[in-house]
């Protein structure tokens, strides 16, 4: 079978992109902006503190977080997961289950002669390459810019924000470099990075380290992916955590394409994102801010609305994106189905994996949707109406269950909402997607399909 990636058959170098402010990038910096002010209220100190608490239990094991496999695995699974398969997908694809995983894998692959410094990879078809190649870069974007925003109130590279981003932290009363703030370990003092916002393994009092074998099955070590070779995080910004932008971008982007695993692949996209705090990378609103931001861009790609779409991202133009992700479903079902030797449904429920188990893995997913946060915003706790405050978000669901109404996906992500009032969620547009519980919300659509 013939495999495509995008451009078509690439060898990539993993680079950093060079950025320009956006507006996507703008509404980005406004949302999570909402962490810059937590140091001036007791709620918000509570849940700083309480974050880098729980950060620490989960990284060290001591959390007794319900897990989808011993401690000793996830820590396996956060080295391989501390590589990113950025241009399809793949390593997400487990959540797909045993047999269509495989079979994704197979026909997507990621290979490295060099432990990294160069990639090969393949796609499916051209059609799902671009779709994930251009929620990719938007998303990526934002990550990327928000970070330096709000580590120093600079882009990337030193680069000047505008007059607007300027202002979104003074009219707030915000600060920069929250965390180094609260963790007494403040930008450019010993031990600290320059811009701002350090690591969870600079400022917790104790990091466990382990060794395993990486995404290329090279013997590494943890600390690799912290301070080098691998990746040296010491002057990268936490918040938010890139790595699980991009696993709730294409992991939800692979929920939508394969629709009988929404929920599996809903709870792959958290365990990638888990697997940041395990490796001592992120802290966990890190990993809360990183999934906000993903569903709140992938949302905002689905209803085409303006500044996410038409844009040129780096070579890849998308103006309209419901459309591409169609014609990318459309492929990945042939492909899929060819390849399995049946049909998508059938092979979707063969999995004898770590994501077979319905009750472990939901509680799996649900020890993750607050990390235990405290709540900062009293007056928001109660539930909200999507349909009312979010109306976009819903698209995240009738992508991948198109028979559902908007106004009846809406009702869904309703009915299925976490607790409300947490760090982000502080009356914003942006703060509600916070609340999502898409792994309950794709259960229900999935078996309002089936009805």
């Amino acid at each position: 079978m013939k495999r495509f990636a995008l451009a078509f058959a690439t060898v990539l170098a993993l680079a950093v992109p060079a950025f320009a402010q956006s507006d996507t990038n703008l509404a980005a910096f406004r949302g999570l902006a909402a962490v810059s002010v937590l140091e001036a209220t007791p709620a918000g100190k509570a849940a700083l503190a309480a974050n880098l608490t729980a950060t620490g239990k989960i990284q060290d094991g001591t959390s007794e977080q319900p897990a989808l496999q011993p401690f000793a695995d996830q820590q396996q699974q956060a080295l391989r997961d501390a590589t990113s398969t950025v241009a399809n997908a793949r390593q997400l694809a487990e959540g797909l289950g045993t047999r269509l995983g495989g079979v994704y894998q197979t026909l997507a692959t990621w290979s490295s002669t060099d432990n990294g410094k160069t990639v090969t990879s393949t796609n499916i078809s051209p059609a799902v390459a671009r779709v994930i190649a251009y929620a990719h870069r938007t998303s990526n974007s934002d990550s990327a810019t928000a970070k330096s925003f709000l580590g120093d109130m600079t882009l990337p590279g030193n680069i000047k924000v505008s007059e607007a981003a300027a202002a979104i932290l003074p009219a707030r009363n915000g600060v920069a470099d929250i965390f180094g703030r609260a963790y007494d370990l403040a930008a450019g003092t010993p031990g600290a990075g320059v811009l701002g916002n350090n690591r969870p393994f600079q400022t917790e009092p104790h990091l466990l380290t382990f060794r395993g074998k990486n995404i290329y099955g090279v013997p590494s070590h943890s600390l690799s992916y912290l301070v080098g070779p691998g990746q040296d995080l010491r002057a990268n910004p936490s918040f938010p955590s890139g790595h699980t932008t991009y696993g709730f971008t294409q992991g939800v982007l692979l929920a939508i394409l394969v629709p009988e695993r929404y929920a599996e692949m809903v709870a792959r996209a958290a365990e990638f994102g888990n697997s940041r705090i395990v490796l001592g990378a992120h802290y966990a609103m890190d990993v809360l801010g990183g999934r906000t931001l993903a569903l709140y861009d992938l949302a905002h790609l689905l209803a085409n609305a303006k500044g996410y779409v038409g844009v040129d991202r780096d070579g890849v133009k998308v103006d309209d994106f419901p459309k591409a992700v169609a014609e990318a479903r459309a492929d990945v079902v042939k492909v899929l189905e060819a390849a399995c030797g049946g049909k998508l449904g059938l092979c979707a429920r063969d999995d004898h994996g770590r994501f077979a188990d319905p009750a472990k893995v939901q509680a799996f997913y649900e020890s993750t949707q607050t990390y235990g946060l405290p709540v900062v915003y009293a007056m928001r706790a109660a539930p909200v109406d999507f349909d009312k405050v979010a109306p976009d978000a819903g698209h995240l669901l009738t992508a991948a269950f198109p028979k559902l109404s908007l106004k009846e996906a809406n009702a869904i992500l309703t009915a299925t909402q976490g607790p409300g009032g947490g760090f982000l969620d502080d009356g914003s547009a942006f703060g509600v997607y916070s609340r999502l519980d898409l792994y309950r919300a794709g259960q229900v659509a999935r078996d309002a399909k089936t009805r």
